[in-house]
């Protein structure tokens, strides 16, 4: 009887590395390949650029593959039993690093019914990291950018964005990382936020910098970037003008708008009651959900409703009420604002909503309760976190601090020394400068 061989790969990008690690597995008898879902390798590293469907189908028509299922987590154990394969083979680069606790597992699991794992060398001259980069120098496209936002909130936890309102900021969200217990943490996508759209031209947070202004300095995040945008979208305007907005945004590959339910002269939401915060109808507002609803193409894009009945000071009833309503009305996710420190009365509504709907994405913005993790947030249902304005509150200070410098000292030497990068790294920071 033939031997079963399983094979487990991402094959988000597949190198001769792969048809290598095939080619070795098929000598051994029946492969099947387990292909990780979206969610399964978003669990330790990027998203990847082909949704699972593409990958499978690649994975499917390689010479030496006979069948092709989901692998659902980065653990292989709950298809092996399944399987009860003969072999699993893997290149040698999971010996070490993330994978290497995976490796052990599979070890230990292959040998209840005398499994064998197979270590195939690395093959040289080959790197995902370089490869990785190569697609990002090529770009994306709008129509894969657009649908990049709901992938992410399918396949993991908490998806993470962080604000971005120039083509500088949107190149640190592109390529920021960090290695946290051995797995690679980046953001998901950027926030273009009004608030800081607004206070990066020096003119107040009231609506005063029109759609068209602020998506022209969007246009330069997105020329040098591929991560998904959600754009802050006000009020939304009048009806007939949201209709625009949406169809504007949409051929653009921003995958989502937020559009909050007051009225009149924007006030700032932190301000809360502090200011006149005061909110349109259920009617009216499910009314403006509609129209932009009706006016998109495609069905990646998204129309968020920012419930703003916290900041009005209105209980968490008030909230829910509408927030459902929106829902019922065609939104495609609740985002719930607060100002309060504790955060206790947006953990309230998340888990109240989550008790009726299970389903519908939920957006936090915690700028005021920053104690809470994530994780911790994920727990109360939340889906997306915005970090709304961090990178402009933490660039300012730095450059007033610069220019004081400059002024006590009547010279440049100790601002360059404590404040500035180096130039040869400014130069080297973006993509396509020449070296002279």
């Amino acid at each position: 009887m033939q031997k079963l061989v399983y094979v487990g790969m991402s094959a988000d990008m597949i190198h001769p590395g792969h048809l290598n690690i095939i080619k070795e597995a098929a000598k051994l008898g029946s492969v099947t390949v387990g292909v990780l879902t979206d969610a399964a390798v978003a669990s330790y590293k990027r998203l990847p650029y082909l949704t699972y469907e593409q990958r499978a189908e690649i994975v499917s028509n390689i010479k030496g593959v006979d069948r092709v299922i989901p692998q659902t987590t980065l653990d292989y154990v709950p298809n092996l039993l399944k399987l009860r394969p003969d072999y699993v083979v893997h290149g040698d680069d999971w010996l070490v690093g993330v994978q290497a606790k995976t490796r052990q597992r599979i070890i230990e699991t292959m040998a209840e019914w005398g499994g064998k794992v197979i270590d195939i060398p690395y093959t040289q001259g080959i790197s995902s990291t370089a490869m990785n980069q190569h697609i990002k120098e090529i770009g994306t496209t709008p129509d894969i950018r657009l649908k990049r936002l709901r992938r992410l909130i399918n396949a993991k936890k908490v998806v993470r964005i962080l604000e971005s309102h120039n083509g500088l900021t949107g190149l640190i969200i592109e390529n920021t990382s960090v290695m946290v217990n051995g797995i690679k943490q980046e953001f998901d996508g950027m926030w273009a936020s009004s608030l800081t759209d607004s206070t990066s031209k020096g003119k107040p947070d009231i609506e005063a910098v029109d759609i068209t202004n602020r998506l022209h300095d969007l246009n330069d995040a997105l020329e040098v970037t591929t991560k998904p945008v959600i754009f802050d979208g006000d009020t939304g305007g009048k009806n007939e003008h949201f209709v625009f907005t949406v169809r504007t945004l949409e051929r653009l590959g921003i995958s989502a708008v937020i559009i909050e339910d007051k009225v009149g002269l924007k006030q700032n939401s932190l301000f809360g009651v502090d200011a006149i915060q005061k909110q349109a109808t259920i009617e009216d507002f499910c009314s403006k959900i509609k129209a932009g609803k009706n006016a998109q193409i495609t069905d990646d894009f998204m129309v968020i409703a920012r419930v703003e009945s916290l900041i009005a000071g209105k209980p968490v009833e008030d909230a829910l009420e509408r927030a459902f309503a929106y829902v019922d009305a065609g939104a495609d996710g609740v985002m719930i604002h607060s100002k309060n420190k504790d955060g206790m009365d947006i953990k309230e509504f998340c888990l109240r909503f989550r008790e009726k709907n299970t389903t519908t994405p939920l957006v936090a913005v915690p700028t005021t309760y920053n104690q809470f993790t994530e994780d911790e947030l994920a727990q109360w249902g939340i889906n997306v976190v915005i970090y709304a304005n961090h990178l402009l509150r933490s660039a300012y200070p730095a450059m007033v601090n610069c220019a004081k410098s400059i002024l006590e000292h009547q010279r440049s030497l100790e601002a360059s020394q404590d404040y500035c990068m180096p130039i040869k790294e400014i130069l080297e920071l973006i993509p396509g400068t020449k070296k002279n």
